[in-house]
């Protein structure tokens, strides 16, 4: 069984972020007693730096033991690094992305990964996605836009021209929502992470991107997010404005039907309610691992997306 969502830290990058952690502001602070210690960066995002983040040996023995044949490991979003200067982007890209190659290597059949690329540098994010997947990479991981572009700006075209060209998977996978009402409870978690993946997607879907650069494979984090709950109201929208349906061919459902999705919801109804909507063959398993909020071990049913986001057979 595969596992398309799932995080890994390098040990050559957290070398790279305690030589640089004056550069990043990062720290490691030991916020709940009886936990590890949890890496921030630049002030934003802690997580809990548990050793299967780090240690592949045991990340291997947790994956064997859940029953998952061979993971598709992708960084972590905490270490995206968008908000510096593009010079350090480009360099913790490069760091991670030569060790995640190393390892796809040495463990090549229990795992294959996904690159990070400078997003805040479109042309050289192009740039980074080519010579990584020239070197064995099935893709990239993005956030979903920076500050206040989405991934419908045409800042982000030549990463996207260079994907298509590639026939790459891009999964987008949300970073936290920083709206000031949901900044306790774990809220801009709980609904601010799935609401940057719904915003992400209908932005994408109205623009005509997925016209545009068809042969993209755009995987979507945590099922959609709460995109697929209010489809009705968007192809309503849709039949009603042309503000709406103005870049569009089909009705928006339709190209819901050309994302994949990752199964972590957590919930069988409403992963059920997702392959309704959008059909078995566009859901990879997936987990989430190793965060606190993941799904282990991935749903083990739904495995028909896998060929078809693999190989980009529709």
């Amino acid at each position: 069984m595969f596992d398309f969502h799932t995080h890994f830290i390098p040990q050559e990058v957290l070398a790279w972020l305690k030589k640089n952690k004056q550069l990043v502001n990062a720290n490691w602070v030991q916020e709940e007693a009886g936990k590890n210690e949890f890496l921030v960066v630049n002030g934003k995002w802690s997580f809990e730096l548990k050793p299967e983040f780090y240690d592949i040996e045991l990340y291997i023995k947790e994956q064997v033991k859940a029953g998952v044949t061979h993971s598709v490991i992708s960084p972590v979003p905490q270490l995206f690094l968008y908000d510096f200067d593009p010079e350090i982007t480009i360099e913790i890209s490069q760091v991670y992305n030569e060790a995640l190659v190393e390892l796809s290597k040495k463990f090549s059949k229990q795992i294959s990964a996904l690159c990070t690329v400078p997003l805040n540098d479109s042309v050289q994010a192009a740039r980074v996605l080519q010579e990584t997947m020239q070197k064995g990479m099935k893709g990239v991981i993005i956030g979903p836009g920076i500050n206040e572009k989405l991934l419908s700006d045409k800042f982000f075209f030549p990463l996207f021209a260079e994907a298509n060209r590639l026939n790459a998977i891009v999964f987008i996978h949300p970073l936290l929502n920083n709206d000031p009402r949901i900044k306790k409870k774990k809220m801009p978690n709980l609904i601010g992470v799935p609401w940057e993946t719904t915003v992400c997607a209908l932005d994408i879907i109205l623009s005509g991107i997925m016209d545009q650069f068809p042969n993209i494979r755009f995987l979507l984090a945590h099922g959609g997010g709460f995109l697929p709950y209010q489809i009705g109201r968007i192809n309503q929208g849709y039949s009603m404005w042309k503000d709406v349906s103005s870049n569009l061919r089909f009705p928006p459902s339709e190209y819901m039907k050309r994302f994949w999705y990752d199964s972590v919801l957590w919930n069988p109804d409403s992963l059920e309610l997702l392959v309704q909507i959008v059909g078995e063959d566009q859901i990879v398993p997936g987990s989430d691992y190793p965060f606190d909020l993941s799904v282990w071990p991935p749903e083990q049913k739904l495995i028909k997306g896998t060929s078809s986001l693999l190989h980009g057979k529709k």
